[in-house]
């Protein structure tokens, strides 16, 4: 489920700790990683329960409005689109949304402790997801969904049906979610591995809820698993591991090809970049040359300086064509596309 995109982010974030010296040795490195792409996919989760706690603040509306002793038309019949929307009611009867999300405390006991990321991901998974705790959250986002164009559109468009419910599930969650303070600055007092996962995951739960059916009424979905394959897995585990090892040597490689500049100088996240990019050329024969120069590429805008893309880029073009003439890494299958 977790994209390559998001995979390389996640590897490049545990080198930038590692040559920080805040990891001991790659067992370490890599069960951080784990722990990483983890969270990542417990948000994936958080977020899909808050559209059902989003909903329920909707239905107590609905419910206080039916209530009033002097009630309006509006509270006699009140508009209960989006405190039914169809897509939110399958993701309520959704039993893999359910058991990861429970908390399960059997599988943690008083002989247990915290002495490494080991057991610190065993605890964090006993813990369960829910929002009941934050209510007061979930009113303020809701309150502010009610003021979004799109929601009163929604709520008073004459196409009652499935797909203008998935519709706006899909803008909810890609256009509004992301560009929410309110759930950002809750989402970075949570975790500090969320910081910068929302953009990935709404992404993630739009391609995931797209897949859904209208005659499916959710006891039959099945929610992504973790990685989308065990090459997943695989890749994102030797990229940073084969990293970490080749360090020295990849970073003698960038200095040689750095013109007026001592790689000390050289801003420590263009480097780690660069290092990851290198070890993906090598690393790995399916992967396309351009493949991973335009992700790396892409990733140096996001997480670098402004000028750094184009540094990186320039500087990994030297080396690329160095080594392809001097045969250090072979392309194979896919991989070959472009060479």
């Amino acid at each position: 489920m977790i994209s390559r995109r998001q995979l390389r982010i996640k590897a490049l974030s545990v080198l930038y700790a590692s040559n920080r010296k805040e990891l001991d040795d790659l067992d370490s490195a890599e069960q951080e990683l784990i722990l990483s792409i983890r969270k990542s996919y417990d948000l994936y989760h958080y977020l899909l329960l808050l559209l059902i706690a989003l909903s329920d603040v909707a239905r107590e509306r609905v419910t206080l409005a039916r209530t009033k002793k002097i009630p309006g038309p509006e509270d006699i019949n009140p508009n209960t689109r989006f405190a039914e929307n169809r897509v939110i009611a399958q993701l309520r009867n959704n039993p893999d949304l359910r058991s990861y999300t429970e908390a399960t405390p059997a599988l943690w006991t008083r002989k247990d402790r915290i002495t490494n990321f080991r057991s610190l991901n065993r605890w964090l998974g006993t813990l369960g997801l829910t929002w009941d705790e934050r209510p007061e959250v979930v009113r303020i986002i809701f309150n502010d969904i009610t003021r979004w164009d799109v929601y009163s559109d929604y709520m008073n468009s004459p196409d009652n049906s499935y797909r203008s419910d998935l519709r706006f599930i899909k803008d909810l969650v890609t256009k509004f979610l992301p560009a929410s303070d309110d759930l950002s600055s809750l989402l970075e007092e949570q975790s500090v591995y969320w910081n910068d996962d929302l953009p990935f995951v709404t992404s993630m739960i739009r391609n995931s809820i797209g897949k859904f059916k209208e005659h499916d009424d959710g006891s039959t979905l099945s929610m992504p698993p973790m990685f989308t394959n065990e090459d997943d897995e695989r890749f994102v585990k030797v990229l940073l591991r084969k990293a970490i090892l080749n360090s020295e040597k990849n970073s003698a490689l960038i200095d040689a090809h750095t013109t007026n500049w001592e790689v000390e100088r050289i801003a420590l996240m263009d480097k780690l970049v660069m290092q990851l990019a290198i070890t993906e050329i090598v690393e790995f024969p399916e992967v396309p040359v351009k493949v991973t120069l335009n992700e790396y590429i892409e990733i140096a805008k996001d997480y670098c300086t402004a000028k750094s893309s184009t540094f990186v880029n320039g500087i990994l073009d030297k080396i690329v064509r160095e080594m392809r003439a001097n045969g250090s890494f072979t392309k194979a299958g896919r991989g070959l596309i472009g060479e």
